[in-house]
């Protein structure tokens, strides 16, 4: 499952896990984990070199339970410290260096390769798994988007998550490596105007319908 930040991907990525009884993987924590890495560190985000030389040196543990999802990184708890506004506002620098992703490539592939899995971020259908028997592109207008993680966030208004938001979307599908894009053959639900149930049935019907 791709799509843009705030079409509501975790929440309907772990209900669609738990109603197949499947694992769940929020590839995005995992960005978020290197970007606190690196601030923690002193790196400059924007120093793509700087970030490369030392994106082997993180260790990311992540659990595919979607009822206790959460994530390591060198043995610490940073579930909540990654989605503070500082790294949400560095992470795209950090995701869009080569070394990361191709390091977090391995990482994630390794975490799929049982299958069972449902996988969420941005580039999960056209490069970590473009075999996936279903992909799906989960998208929702910039309001509506805004809105949900204002919400989520508690701490800023709708319009500064819009501004961040439009930055962000700017930068994930720009990005030289791996940009955020539907995948050809990815069913695209536009989340604007449903409830996270009505997502989530949406989703389990069409992986029943392929036999998943």
């Amino acid at each position: 499952m791709d799509g843009p930040s705030g079409s509501g991907k975790s929440s309907a990525a772990k209900g669609v896990a738990r109603t197949l009884g499947y694992r769940y993987l929020d590839t995005g924590a995992m960005y978020r984990a290197f970007t606190w890495w690196m601030l923690e560190r002193g790196v400059d985000v924007e120093d793509a070199a700087a970030v490369a030389s030392r994106a082997g040196q993180v260790i990311v543990e992540i659990s595919t339970d979607p009822d206790a999802p959460g994530i390591r990184v060198d043995g610490t708890d940073v579930s909540e410290p990654i989605r503070t506004r500082e790294v949400t506002g560095a992470v795209s620098a950090v995701s869009r260096v080569p070394e990361v992703r191709a390091r977090l490539l391995v990482l994630q592939r390794e975490i799929m390769e049982d299958g069972g899995i449902v996988a969420e971020g941005r580039d999960i259908g056209t490069v970590v798994a473009p075999d996936a028997p279903l992909k799906v592109f989960l998208t929702a207008s910039e309001e509506a988007r805004a809105l949900r993680r204002a919400k989520e966030i508690g701490t800023v208004s709708v319009e500064t998550t819009l501004a961040d938001q439009a930055r962000r979307d700017r930068l994930d599908s720009t990005r030289a490596t791996a940009p955020m894009t539907k995948a050809d053959d990815a069913v695209e639900i536009d989340s604007s105007e449903l409830g996270l149930d009505e997502v989530i049935e949406a989703i389990v019907r069409l992986a029943k319908e392929r036999g998943i």
